[in-house]
């Protein structure tokens, strides 16, 4: 089954034992380390090109905790970024969520913005690229056309005047180009934070840059579609959101909370479903309690469990890959057998003659695995990944050890990840009055 697998740079190798061994998913060489998942990913691929036609899309990534979706959402990111989208993600948690009243919302918002990142700018920060290019593209047409800049990017943003907040939006991307014409960099950097959703007071914005609102917790979907339509105008294929960590909103306490933020999503899925917003995808990342639990999950919420029902057809070995969720499969055991051999070539920065240990080795820990933890191995494998590489490092730095001597030593526990999961007080809602947990 071995295959021959791309040069690995040293960074990339580096980056992938480090975050590997510390039960993490790096950022850089998922290529390297990249199995199963095809039909999945051969999904949201053809999600990527109706945002690029136009569309819109929305996808929950639903799995068990250590079973992939971070790596998978990563891997999806990267895709998205060679289709020519501009890509933002974040992390949901206490203090980021998609509606709330004291703030938490505005910060999700500036927590994607940070993170925008395109092909030429990958590791985020590249919202000020994106201006810029508009800006050199309008001056160039205003070159053509006798006009003056600022004039041909009114012009270039009437549509986004035309949606809700679009017309402080807009005038916020002018005062950059004045800016950036005059060079004036305080202007730049106001209009560049209110655009990431930074001003807290519009008193303080109004004084920066003449605008009477801010990107606040009322208007976090609304920034998010107005930023994909301003991606699109400077030549991007659209703006791709993605969201993990969503069972931080199936763990609020506060029930009035839990609702607002469903209520919120559902408005996300009804403008994508009835084809009224353009060039966004989103991509939510979840465990399956807080999809189907139906008194704290989204299946606790009649309209999202309605849109959110599997195909009913779906089944006896047939799959449907054109809903909204997508239920991401256990590996098989002859995917993790490919996925340790893959870890082996990282180790040897992809020289064979440098492997730590033979096929005999891989199919021995696979073995012993197994009779440690049973079918978890392979059903949520971090675990097992971490303890194979923890392995690894050991031979790697002490030459002439045995593995077969090491392997008995190897612990490998299950993966129980969401099992000390707590409610999340809510300040704004109260506490519900509703039993939160119950563990036996």
């Amino acid at each position: 089954m071995t295959t021959k697998t791309p040069p690995i740079k040293p960074r990339d190798r580096d980056t992938i034992i480090s975050a590997l061994r510390a039960g993490v998913v790096p950022r850089i060489g998922l290529q390297h380390i990249q199995v199963g998942r095809r039909r999945e990913i051969e999904a949201l691929i053809q999600d990527f090109e109706r945002i690029g036609n136009g569309g819109s899309s929305i996808r929950l990534v639903i799995g068990a905790y250590g079973a992939g979706k971070t790596f998978f959402l990563f891997l999806i990111r990267q895709i998205a970024l060679q289709r020519k989208l501009a890509v933002c993600q974040a992390d949901l948690s206490p203090d980021r969520r998609i509606h709330a009243t004291g703030g938490q919302a505005r910060t999700l918002y500036a927590e994607l913005a940070t993170s925008l990142a395109t092909r030429t700018a990958p590791d985020g920060g590249a919202l000020r690229n994106i201006l810029e290019s508009y800006i050199q593209k309008a001056s160039e047409r205003a070159s053509s056309s006798g006009t003056t800049i600022e004039i041909t990017i009114k012009e270039g943003l009437g549509d986004l005047r035309e949606m809700v907040g679009g017309y402080d939006f807009a005038t916020v991307i002018v005062a950059y180009a004045r800016g950036y014409e005059e060079g004036n960099s305080n202007l730049q950097d106001a209009a560049l934070r209110w655009l990431r959703g930074e001003y807290t007071t519009k008193t303080e914005a109004r004084g920066d840059l003449g605008v009477r609102t801010i990107i606040d917790d009322a208007c976090f979907y609304d920034g998010l579609r107005l930023l994909a339509r301003f991606t699109r105008l400077a030549g991007f294929g659209g703006l791709l959101v993605c969201l993990d960590e969503l069972v931080n909103l199936y763990k609020l306490q506060s029930a009035q909370a839990r609702k607002q933020n469903y209520e919120q999503i559902l408005r996300i899925f009804n403008d994508v479903l009835q084809g009224t917003t353009q060039g966004i995808g989103f991509i939510l990342g979840g465990t399956p309690e807080f999809l189907l639990d139906t008194r704290r999950g989204l299946y606790s919420y009649e309209a999202l469990q309605s849109r959110l029902a599997g195909n009913s057809f779906a089944g006896n070995g047939l799959a449907d890959y054109s809903g909204p969720v997508v239920n991401l499969p256990n590996l098989t055991p002859e995917e993790l057998y490919h996925l340790l051999e893959r870890l082996r070539d990282v180790f040897a920065a992809g020289d064979q003659e440098k492997w730590l240990v033979p096929d005999e080795a891989l199919h021995a820990f696979m073995d012993h695995c197994a009779n440690r933890i049973g079918e978890a191995y392979f059903r949520t494998p971090r675990n097992t990944v971490k303890a194979f590489v923890d392995l690894l490092a050991i031979l790697q730095q002490n030459p002439g050890t045995d593995w077969k001597d090491m392997l008995g030593a190897v612990d490998v526990a299950e993966d129980r990840g969401g099992a000390g999961d707590q409610p999340i007080d809510d300040a704004e809602g109260g506490a519900d009055d509703e039993l939160a947990i119950l563990r036996i």
